[in-house]
């Protein structure tokens, strides 16, 4: 079951898709990324598996995707549309995690503080451009402020495992590109690359909030 309610921000009216827990425990919500909604294969992964979990999964639809543009706006923008969010994101005594997939996961590390999130969830984080590893911004991953989980795949050119900073928290989806997509010669199929996923984040999500 799922509800969709329409809220106003600095940037337009945003909309956020609540797939609510029977007994939660915390709260996710999840941005999209700048070339896609919330159709990603991840994020509906991750909304259909995690209430039975005990988390609410909030997907949130920036303004931008919902006036049917099809360019993502500056940075800025994109944060203050999603930090006027706060007060229905937060439900009282529920911790809650701030997350997205790519550029949605830089939304979340940039205004995890000013969101007062307690923990962030990175999905794809694109810690570069393809073959430009010396433009990276790992400094937003690093300078989050709070507990972050990076869920990558292994052949993601905007950043492989290994390209992270030491001590990143990360879980690794095996073959998984950007989108989290599996090759059919990989010896695993796309359903176990989500399994790989929604387990890493059931998993180990809840040890970041103490």
């Amino acid at each position: 079951m799922s509800d969709t309610e329409t809220l106003s921000t600095p940037a337009g009216e945003a909309r956020v898709t609540w797939h609510r827990a029977p007994r939660p425990r915390l709260v996710l919500a999840l941005g999209h990324g700048a070339g896609g909604g919330i159709e990603a294969r991840d994020l509906r992964a991750l909304a259909a598996e995690l209430p039975g979990h005990g988390f609410t999964v909030a997907l949130v639809e920036q303004p931008w995707r919902v006036a049917g543009r099809k360019l993502a706006p500056a940075p800025k923008t994109l944060d203050s549309a999603w930090t006027a969010l706060r007060p229905a994101l937060r439900k009282p005594g529920l911790p809650l995690v701030a997350g997205g997939r790519s550029a949605g996961a830089r939304v979340a590390c940039r205004t995890a503080r000013e969101l007062e999130a307690d923990a962030v969830l990175a999905l794809a984080f694109p810690l570069h451009p393809p073959g430009k590893p010396e433009k990276s911004r790992a400094g937003e991953l690093t300078g989050a402020g709070v507990p972050v989980l990076v869920v990558q795949g292994g052949r993601d050119p905007f950043g492989r495992p290994e390209e992270f900073p030491p001590g990143t928290d990360l879980a690794e989806v095996p073959y998984a590109d950007h989108g989290f997509a599996v090759p059919k010669r990989a010896g695993v199929t796309q359903q176990e690359a989500l399994d790989v996923l929604t387990g890493a984040v059931s998993g180990r999500l809840p040890g970041l909030l103490g």
